[in-house]
């Protein structure tokens, strides 16, 4: 159960999803049944057949920036940036200087003081480095948030390659869930990409609450486990937030006997997370690091909707705490089966 080979399974690389589904809710959906280990299959679209009047469904609005930024040294080379830290430092800018922590790509290992250039003005320069992460000043008169918007990439996973062409995707807009509202995610909380407009105004018609909370995902949701037993990893950490109102709206429906079904595993831990020991969530805001695996007792969350994860991830244990190894693994293998879409762009699984 604490073994890292534990959570390994083969994935023959063609079921990576390298698109999105022609439409967001057309996507295959597994249904598994924790208890008993059940499985059928649906599409997306028929969510609601899950569903109770009395849940409350949680999704998470954070909001992916298109924080990957391609510039060059004033040597001439090229350097890639990756912002890591947008929602708290943006916050915290000052005046035309905007200091970030950044992921680098780049030759070798910049000094500080070390400055890059980028499109329409902008200008960076590396203030400190320390464990593979880069703090950066960047210099822009103008405003920022703007140009971001305007030369800014979106940060897609390592898995998606799409070997340069045009692609049938605008991914500005597909990698990106349509309640996304708060800026500061350097990923995607995937299994909200299946929702559509009207699959959420369907599922408000049967009387299910929809709250909204938010978790900027960052790039630590993408780094491995290194060790051997899961329980020496040291999981990243990511800001969240849920107000006052959603808080109430979740323990009001516990107290009734209502079922949260969280979307994605961002809500899975920001839930977790803020409550205690009888399930009651509060309000507030911080830095969310629960590492949750097998083992772990569910205080708040009654159902989950999720995608298919990596292997060996801290994803795939999550899954794994909530509905058993066994059952993970044999649906996963259901799903290749039946050739399922995996990993972001992929098909999506809802556990009961």
């Amino acid at each position: 159960m604490y073994s890292l080979v534990g959570y390994n399974y083969d994935l023959p690389e063609e079921f990576i999803a390298q698109k999105p589904a022609d439409k967001r809710d057309q996507s295959k959906l597994l249904f598994l049944r924790r208890n008993t280990g059940e499985m059928s299959h649906y599409r997306f679209y028929e969510l609601c057949d899950f569903l109770l009047p009395s849940d409350v469904l949680v999704v998470n609005n954070t909001e992916v920036i298109p924080g990957r930024l391609f510039g060059r040294k004033h040597t001439g080379g090229k350097v890639e940036a990756l912002i890591l830290n947008y929602a708290e430092s943006y916050k915290k800018r000052n005046n035309k200087e905007f200091v970030f922590d950044c992921l680098l790509k780049i030759s070798k290992r910049p000094k500080p003081g070390t400055s890059f250039i980028f499109d329409q003005g902008l200008r960076a320069e590396v203030m400190n480095s320390r464990d593979g992460i880069h703090t950066l000043r960047f210099f822009y008169d103008g405003d920022f948030e703007s140009l971001l918007y305007r030369i800014g990439n979106m940060p897609l996973p390592p898995y998606i390659k799409r070997n340069g062409g045009v692609f049938p995707c605008d991914d500005s807009k597909s990698y990106q869930t349509v309640y996304a509202r708060e800026k500061g995610a350097v990923a995607a909380p995937t299994a909200g990409l299946h929702f559509s407009e009207k699959l959420l105004e369907k599922i408000k018609s049967i009387g299910v609450k929809i709250v909204e909370i938010t978790l900027h995902v960052g790039y630590g949701t993408f780094l491995p486990v290194r060790v051997s037993d899961i329980r020496t990893h040291k999981i990243h950490s990511e800001r969240y937030n849920i107000s006052k109102n959603d808080a109430a709206v979740i323990n009001h429906a516990k107290a009734k006997g209502g079922r949260i079904v969280a979307v994605g595993t961002t809500c899975v831990r920001s839930l977790e997370f803020a409550s205690d020991n009888n399930g009651n969530v509060s309000c507030g805001s911080g830095d969310c690091d629960l590492f949750i695996y097998p083992g772990y007792r569910f205080k708040v969350v009654d159902a989950m909707i999720t995608n298919f994860h990596l292997p060996k991830s801290t994803l795939l244990m999550l899954v794994s705490a909530f509905a058993g190894r066994k059952n993970i693994l044999t649906a996963y293998n259901e799903a290749i089966k039946e050739r399922y879409r995996f990993y972001s762009y992929g098909d999506a699984m809802v556990i009961i």
